[in-house]
């Protein structure tokens, strides 16, 4: 029997091992999976270091969004010790003026008490339409958000802030990558995920239809299909 490949699924803004439901039960016989805790930094350096710190030598990462953000971080610090690396419905640029004063303003209002009102806000903009309507879908999100908590999804905001632009880093990225989005994402659009997969060499790009920005749970089995594909590349 091969030996599983060591692989880490980084979730993003307000998720949890939850989003990851369906990989981690598929892809278990060909990978030792585990799922970072990402609620306790501020800033992405000390995220990346502590995750680093408690992962295998070696690895592949996968990271959705905020977990995305990390993955650059983490291959500019430690970029021997990532064997493969998925990016999902992320982006390589900084934060725009716009973006943080946007988290500011949500920051602001979970301060006064309206953490369920600010996961209201962001539902609509994490899933394609059609699954706002899949109960399933919308109730797991609101679960995953109730479980991150309001004082560490200001951290988590916060670490996203912290973000530098990694677009200068993606031709330095050697280990097979797969760039991987939900075609309707309007957090993290096409052309974002279009530009990280051009500044990569050799990167694979994907795109799932019928989608937002949380293709391993609104489309469980067609990301579970890419990233198995993605973990038998040489």
């Amino acid at each position: 029997m091969a030996e599983k490949i060591p692989l880490l699924l980084v979730p993003g803004l307000l998720n949890d091992e939850a989003l990851w439901r369906h990989q981690v039960d598929t892809l278990v016989d060909v990978a030792a999976i585990s799922v970072p805790d990402v609620t306790k930094e501020t800033n992405i350096a000390s995220m990346a270091r502590r995750l680093l710190k408690e992962a295998p030598a070696k690895f592949a990462l996968a990271g959705l969004s905020m977990g995305g953000y990390l993955a650059f971080e983490i291959m500019r610090q430690a970029p021997s010790r990532v064997i493969r690396l998925a990016l999902l419905d992320t982006t390589a640029r900084a934060d725009f003026p716009t973006r943080t004063e946007e988290r500011r303003r949500l920051i602001a209002l979970v301060e006064n008490g309206k953490f369920d009102q600010v996961c209201e806000q962001i539902l609509p903009t994490a899933v394609h339409p059609e699954q706002l309507k899949d109960e399933a879908v919308a109730s797991s999100f609101r679960d995953q958000a109730r479980r991150v908590g309001p004082d560490a999804f200001i951290r988590q905001q916060r670490t996203i802030m912290s973000r530098v632009d990694s677009r200068k880093d993606l031709p330095a990225i050697r280990c097979p990558t797969l760039v991987l989005c939900g075609r309707q994402d309007v957090a993290t659009p096409l052309e974002v995920h279009q530009e990280i997969a051009a500044g990569i060499p050799r990167a694979a790009m994907v795109m799932i239809e019928d989608c937002g920005h949380l293709p391993p749970m609104e489309r469980p089995r067609a990301t579970s299909a890419v990233l198995r594909y993605w973990l038998a590349q040489g």
